[in-house]
């Protein structure tokens, strides 16, 4: 997408009204990360808003992050508790805390956000600098089929008597890069927030793993430990080889 920065698009727009969709799974989210964490501490890869980071942080977990964008950490100091996490801000690939923790967890697709393979793997072997001996890096994402009924499409993806969101997609498979655009047309006129993803199968996943030295310990198609099917989405747990 010609001039997008990754560092700028989860900037003011996007962050004051990231909260107002919640999907609707954050507490089974929690519940599982918490058994990770047992009661010790646990590290967010793009943290945000802390949607995650501070529910989990509610059950005694004690929760770090990082995050690249600031107006998403102001939007997570605001809330209650929020000012007492741990926040770097930085590149998730490369940015470190100084720690290591029994769960290093990045969830909503995040591991996307990065636009090349290069640095993909540069995040999976950034977890495993945090993670402690026994530790594990969980990550959440869909399969690429979930979003890509064509290699370009337009989706009317809210239609409401005052306003309608229109997501807008155009993939390119030799780089497995996805541009996205949620464009809200209402009486106000036009908002358009852009991103851009490098999509990834599990199994290139589970490679960028074995390079940072890590290999598949569990996968589910879900937090509450669906069956995996290849379908929709994937929870998937990597420990040290």
């Amino acid at each position: 997408m010609r001039d997008f920065d990754p560092a700028a698009a989860f900037g003011p727009a996007v962050s004051a009204w990231y909260d107002q969709t919640p999907r609707g799974d954050e507490t089974v989210a929690v519940d599982l990360l918490a058994g990770y964490a047992n009661g010790d501490s646990a590290l967010e890869f793009a943290i945000g808003t802390g949607r995650i980071a501070l529910p989990l942080a509610a059950r005694g977990v004690r929760v770090d992050g990082i995050e690249l964008s600031t107006d998403m950490v102001d939007q997570l100091r605001a809330k209650p508790g929020g000012s007492e996490l741990d926040v770097v801000v930085g590149d998730m690939a490369t940015a470190t805390t100084g720690r290591t923790y029994p769960v290093v967890y990045l969830v909503f697709n995040t591991i996307f956000n990065l636009l090349t393979q290069d640095d993909q793997v540069r995040c999976f072997e950034n977890a495993a600098r945090h993670l402690a001996d026994d530790g594990v890096f969980l990550i959440e994402a869909a399969v690429p089929s979930a979003w890509l009924p064509s290699n370009q499409y337009v989706n009317a993806e809210q239609v409401e008597s005052s306003y309608v969101v229109l997501d807008v997609c155009r993939y390119d498979p030799a780089t497995q890069i996805l541009d996205e655009n949620h464009v809200r047309l209402d009486a106000g006129g036009v908002r358009l927030s852009p991103i851009s993803c490098r999509l990834a199968w599990p199994s290139e996943l589970d490679l960028m793993a074995r390079l940072a030295g890590l290999e598949l310990v569990d996968r589910w198609g879900g937090w509450e430990k669906e069956r995996y099917t290849g379908e929709g989405r994937h929870v998937s747990v990597y420990g040290r080889r």
